[in-house]
């Protein structure tokens, strides 16, 4: 198979061919690049494009617990995450709580390959003004937090798994139409008899059937909560997935999925079933539905594991964590922030003194 073959790809870390340091993916292209001395290498693309595994085989004959790979995983023994450290890294905050990580705590790991990737587009340098830009639009963020956007080192590239899971689906239904129509009543108010429209709705019996193909459920295949990324900023073009090579990682943080493959089709199930009753509201019509009864069955299914960009940033501010990501790939910021009590403080103060200002006036 083609992904047997791929699994015996070397793990080594390419030298610059004009120094011998160690060549770093460079976001938003296809292209190593020295840090030192510019040098820059064409990635070899895999020539065939990446396959969709055909998912009874890995939860039946390969098993829910098979994996294809080994990787380096240094874990967090603060907030549990799962890192693969890139060997550039002689010393490294955890992404998500800024505990310290001892690269001599790193083991072997066993993990589903991955078939494909979503590359950075963005390098630190552009995620860094990206997040500078959207902290100076803060008025009544704290100077300290201005100050720290300004720190490259607090910014990391890290990419994300994720599960995604294509299927058929076929779906029959019983259910009810609702048509919505108007009457004219007369009530009493205190200022006399007035007339107005009150609305019902006519219900009739619907049942039939829909069917259609789902593409790319999506499903974040780590578990923590304080690792969920935010859903302003997880909408990756999945078009741009280029098939799976190492060199892409070079120079980033990547995390272990810690949702297992047969847990992460059970979440899809949940959105293909959400998907089924979508399509037989619109397929029953009128103003409103009520769905009684869905059969609704998946065939042909797959899955690929997949790893999506994210710049992650943390800060904290009288003793509470505060943390931003950025998209890696479209540069969508989101992040909860906190208040400076002085700047809010003292507008308010502005505020009563020109309003104590304008009553002197005005008398």
């Amino acid at each position: 198979m083609e992904q047997e073959r791929q699994i015996t790809k070397s793990n080594q870390k390419k030298a610059c061919a004009n120094c011998g340091a160690e060549l770093n993916f460079k976001p938003g292209s296809d292209q190593l690049k020295c840090d030192y001395c510019g040098y820059e290498e064409f990635i070899e693309q895999d020539k065939t494009s990446f396959e969709e595994l055909e998912l009874a085989h890995y939860l039946n004959t390969v098993g829910n617990e098979a994996h294809t790979h080994t990787i380096s995983i240094i874990n967090c023994k603060n907030c549990g995450a799962n890192q693969h450290v890139e060997e550039n890294y002689k010393s490294l905050a955890c992404v998500y709580c800024s505990e310290p990580l001892i690269l001599e705590d790193q083991e072997e790991q066993s993990w589903i390959f991955p078939g494909a990737v979503v590359p950075f587009q963005l390098d630190k340098n552009k995620a860094r003004k990206v997040f500078k830009k959207w902290v100076s639009g803060i008025w009544f963020a704290p100077n300290k937090l201005k100050r720290a956007s300004l720190d490259a080192e607090g910014l990391h590239g890290l990419y994300i798994p994720y599960w995604t899971f294509d299927c058929n689906l076929y779906a029959s239904y019983q259910g009810q139409r609702g048509d919505y129509y108007y009457e004219t009543r007369k009530v009493r108010t205190k200022n006399g008899v007035r007339t107005q429209q009150v609305r019902k709705t006519r219900w009739s019996h619907a049942s039939g059937n829909v069917s259609g193909f789902i593409d790319d459920i999506l499903i974040n295949a780590s578990e923590k909560k304080r690792r969920e990324i935010p859903s302003k900023i997880s909408r990756w073009n999945l078009k741009a997935l280029v098939p799976f090579t190492e060199d892409y990682l070079s120079g980033f943080v990547t995390e272990k999925y810690t949702i297992s493959l047969k847990d992460g089709h059970h979440h899809s199930f949940q959105k293909a079933k959400d998907i089924a009753y979508n399509w037989i509201r619109s397929d029953i019509g009128g103003d409103t539905q009520r769905v009684s009864h869905a059969d609704i069955n998946l065939s042909d299914e797959t899955f690929k594991h997949i790893l999506l960009p994210v710049y992650i940033s943390s800060y904290i501010y009288n003793g509470k964590d505060y943390h931003f990501h950025i998209n890696g790939q479209t540069g969508q910021i989101a992040g909860k922030y906190p208040i400076s009590f002085w700047k809010v403080f003292f507008v308010i103060l502005l505020v009563v003194i020109i309003i104590a200002i304008i009553v002197v006036y005005s008398q």
